[in-house]
């Protein structure tokens, strides 16, 4: 083996090392049986998610990953595999997880997460997930629920306070009805006692009327005298 030969293969296991290292999901997938058109189709999809696939030669791969110390990802290096290397930790499992119910000749194996090797019920398992924005929209609706529950509590009680006031001033109204109303009741009372005053009066007139009868008596004396 001439010396350009070592040369290119070393930096082929250096590249792929360093992509093993770097990113932060790689997912091995046994791409058997698709056809051009549909690793063309698969590579399309992937880079619209920022994920890059690349096809090497197991030895090369193997070689990569003890170098990156992923021992273990040594035993599914095995058949025509293509690796997809990703940024985001759910992008690689969730394209290539989509393809491969679409394509059944698309076997996922397992991969690599944030330097750990994982099996392909992980893989399975990040494809359900989403993406690193969705994953803080959702996470950012979380935390800002206690925060609109506690606004909408706020303008609740903004807007039941002019309604409270207006009970409120309703209360001195009614009970201003209801002064005069004792007023008029303190007026027939004191309407009725002049009433009383005058019947308590009456019994004046009986000396008045026994002045009569004594005149007309002494008349009738000095009639018979007469």
């Amino acid at each position: 083996m001439n010396q350009a030969v070592l040369e290119s293969k070393q930096g082929i296991v250096s590249e792929i090392q360093s992509k093993l290292t770097d990113s932060s999901s790689t997912v091995v997938a046994e791409y058997r049986g698709l056809s051009v058109a549909e690793i063309t189709e698969l590579r399309r999809g992937l880079r619209a998610e920022g994920v890059e696939m690349k096809v090497y030669k197991n030895t090369m791969a193997t070689r990569a990953a003890e170098a990156a110390g992923l021992d273990d990802l040594k035993e599914i290096l095995t058949g025509p595999n293509a690796l997809a290397f990703a940024e985001d930790e759910t992008a690689a499992a969730r394209v290539m997880a989509k393809f491969a119910k679409k394509h059944k000749a698309l076997v996922l194996k397992g991969g690599v997460v944030e330097g750990k090797v994982v099996d392909v019920n992980t893989i399975n398992e990040l494809s359900a997930l989403p993406n690193r924005e969705g994953m803080l929209s959702m996470l950012l609706s979380v935390l800002n629920a206690p925060v609109s529950s506690f606004a909408r509590a706020v303008n609740a009680v903004a807007e039941a306070r002019p309604a409270d006031g207006s009970a409120e001033e309703a209360a001195p109204q009614e009970v201003a009805e209801e002064a005069p109303a004792e007023e008029a009741a303190t007026e027939e009372v004191a309407e009725e006692k002049p009433a009383e005053e005058a019947s308590e009066e009456a019994p004046a007139e009986e000396p008045a009327e026994e002045a009569a009868e004594e005149v007309k008596e002494d008349a009738a004396e000095e009639a018979a005298a007469e």
